[in-house]
């Protein structure tokens, strides 16, 4: 998708994250927690940037046609690494190209195995079951979520 555009978040507009991360439609499949302010977006993107700073992890913004759409990322999890992606409503159709990439870091980093939590409120995806070792249901910050331990392809060596 030539419009899409992943980018560190130094680069992503304050005030165009507090708007994404606190649409309501999105925050019904995410964790709990208190709209975002001023002061809280900073602080959520300073950890954000700590966290891109861990061996096998990276978190970027996600810009469609030059305008945030969301942001994603590989983070640190109890199973060892997890995928991330929130996508702002207007951009949720593109799901599965940012996941694809997502999937290629991990390739990147060595990762043998990551995780897919998606909220209880999201039906269950077979492509994911089926590309899954295991897929079951987790609790994590009070919520339910549908878990899903994604094996990932080796490159080819040249």
């Amino acid at each position: 998708m030539s419009n899409l555009e992943l980018v560190d978040l130094t680069r992503v507009d304050s005030k165009d994250l507090l708007a994404v991360l606190n649409e309501a439609p999105l925050r019904k499949h995410l964790v709990g927690h208190a709209c975002f302010d001023k002061d809280s977006v900073q602080e959520w993107v300073r950890e954000k940037r700590r966290l891109d700073t861990l061996p096998g992890c990276r978190v970027r913004g996600i810009l469609v046609g030059g305008k945030l759409a969301g942001w994603c990322g590989i983070q640190p999890d109890d199973h060892g690494f997890e995928l991330a992606i929130v996508l702002s409503q207007r951009a949720w159709g593109l799901g599965i190209a940012v996941f694809r990439i997502l999937m290629g870091w991990a390739s990147e980093f060595g990762h043998e195995e990551v995780v897919f939590h998606l909220l209880g409120s999201r039906p269950e995806y077979r492509s994911l079951a089926r590309m899954a070792r295991e897929v079951h249901q987790s609790q994590l910050l009070g919520r339910r979520f549908t878990t899903y331990h994604l094996l990932v392809a080796r490159p080819v060596a040249s």
